[in-house]
């Protein structure tokens, strides 16, 4: 074992490949059959897409284990702890087993090369066969085709949706990424697309690989029904299902879509109507649209690019403030910060400007630079940290304002962080 720790492991898997993003998955592949994981004593259901893919994980993950299954559930990133990545029934892994499965990685890595993000997957993979889970939900990092989690064979894959993001490593239109998001289908399996408007390149591409495709306004759907909604697929149909717990008219195109998955692959791993309905009740996820309520309410939610920010947008609508809106905003540098921001400007009342650290990051002077040739007449507040544009925030707010945090997990991650240490700092800090 190289290490005894979690945080030395991280620190080390952190610096251990020259690139952070190395896609393709030859170095993966060697380093699984050396684990004996290629096939692995589990289920695999695989989930992809641009945005949308952890709340998928988490309606999956929830319904699965309402109808009684051991469930393992892998995610990227974490917003407060590493162990989020890994959860099984419910429940973070402790940092021993991420020890254990980190040292049992190395172990059979000998001397290939892996990304602290191809690591963690494999730890995970690991971990899952070790606890015995019988179905495994994974999340795709990055694109699909060339992305870690794709080394395993799934049951069935859902694409939540495609968008522009990533594109330095994806492609620069919906096509191209289109067609790495449907890599992660397979011949003869059951594929899920939940966006409305599939590229040409995945459907194209999906039909090249033989998978058995069903798109979301295609071949099933929803309708609301009062204050419930009905879920209609092919010969199938499921009546009076509770609106899912975190909010929005994308979430219920969400679990539709787990929905269709789930329908698809009953005869080999079946789901009861009572047990969708459970995990729609259940299933939840920080920073979707996620609301603290208070005399001034915050708003946290980790959208970071146009799509994600456009349905952002649409829920500020649908549900507003008695007063106003304050944003804090932190924003990667290789994000589209402008489009992201006129998108949300009609929803906002003044900013406050958060700078990011790394090698991806952009201090808050940068950052409200290029919000401001975007939107020449915002009020801006540049401050700093994540924290300091926060405290700026609620001092200027006022009985009935709400303030919304976004723009990236290190954004709302801090503001998470910053609660866990003092839960009233935030909500009670006087003007």
């Amino acid at each position: 074992m190289r290490f005894n720790t979690l945080s030395e492991w991280l620190r080390w898997q952190e610096s251990m490949h020259p690139n952070a993003i190395d896609l393709g998955l030859e170095r993966v592949q060697r380093v699984l059959a050396a684990m004996g994981l290629e096939q692995p004593p589990y289920r695999v259901l695989t989930v992809g897409g641009t945005n949308g893919k952890g709340s998928c994980v988490a309606f999956l993950d929830a319904m699965l284990r309402a109808q009684g299954y051991a469930v393992g559930a892998y995610t990227s990133p974490h917003l407060l702890r590493y162990n989020e990545r890994v959860c099984i029934q419910g429940l973070e892994v402790s940092d021993a087993e991420l020890v254990e499965a980190f040292a049992s990685v190395e172990a059979a890595r000998g001397t290939v090369s892996l990304t602290y993000f191809e690591f963690g997957t494999l730890a995970a993979f690991e971990i899952f066969r070790r606890r015995g889970v019988e179905v495994a939900v994974l999340e795709v990092g990055m694109g699909g085709r060339l992305d870690a989690v794709n080394v395993l064979q799934p049951e069935g894959a859902l694409v939540a949706s495609v968008a522009l993001d990533h594109q330095e490593w994806l492609g620069y239109d919906r096509d191209s990424i289109g067609f790495e998001k449907a890599g992660i289908y397979r011949a003869g399996r059951p594929a899920i697309c939940g966006d409305r408007d599939p590229p040409t390149r995945l459907l194209d591409t999906t039909r090249r690989l033989g998978a058995e495709l069903q798109v979301l306004g295609r071949d099933y759907d929803w309708q609301a029904a009062g204050m419930y909604w009905d879920w209609h697929g092919r010969g199938s149909h499921i009546q009076q299902l509770p609106c899912p717990a975190m909010p929005g008219d994308r979430q219920v195109d969400n679990a539709a879509s787990c929905i269709a998955l789930l329908q698809m692959l009953c005869a080999s791993l079946p789901v009861e109507a009572a047990a969708i309905r459970q995990g729609l009740r259940s299933a939840r996820i920080h920073a979707r649209f996620e609301l603290w309520q208070g005399d001034v309410s915050w708003i946290l939610d980790v959208a970071h690019n146009p799509a994600a920010a456009a349905v952002l947008a649409a829920n500020l609508k649908a549900n507003p403030a008695r007063g106003r809106t304050l944003a804090v905003v932190g924003m990667l540098r290789d994000k589209a910060v402008e489009e992201v921001v006129r998108l949300l400007a009609p929803q906002l009342d003044s900013w406050y400007v958060a700078g990011l650290e790394g090698a991806r990051g952009q201090t808050a002077a940068e950052l409200a630079g290029r919000i401001q040739a975007a939107l020449p007449a915002a009020r801006l507040t540049a401050c700093g940290d994540v924290t300091a544009a926060c405290h700026a925030a609620r001092s200027a707010a006022r009985s009935g304002d709400r303030i919304l945090v976004f723009g990236s997990f290190l954004t709302v991650g801090a503001v998470l962080r910053s609660a866990c240490r003092n839960p009233v700092a935030i909500t009670t800090e006087s003007g």
